[in-house]
């Protein structure tokens, strides 16, 4: 997966929100068998309503994907896009400019 400016900025928007930053940096760390929607919103003293608007934003974004199991919906960091994500920013590190 490669990110373009456009896919950049999108996933800018969707982290330029506190609860959204919050809520990307809890599933980073929960790993690949993320969280439940109501253990999330829980976390960020959310309400459910609340927390699924913000989780929907972030997954639109590319940044989160969910899953269901059972009665719950369980998301989790999307490692693929937020490794892009890096890349895209690190792409022209320490690149000297022409002269």
């Amino acid at each position: 997966m490669k990110y373009g400016q456009a896919q950049a900025l999108s996933a800018f928007d969707a982290l330029s929100q506190e609860t959204r930053l919050k809520i990307i940096r809890m599933l980073v760390k929960a790993g690949p068998e993320g969280m439940s929607a109501g253990d999330i919103a829980g976390k960020v003293a959310a309400s459910s309503s609340s927390a699924s608007f913000h989780l929907a934003n972030l997954e639109r974004a590319g940044l989160v994907k969910s899953r269901r199991e059972a009665r719950s919906i369980v998301y989790s960091a999307n490692y693929e896009s937020l490794a892009a994500l890096t890349a895209f920013l690190m792409e022209d590190c320490c690149a000297r400019p022409a002269t």
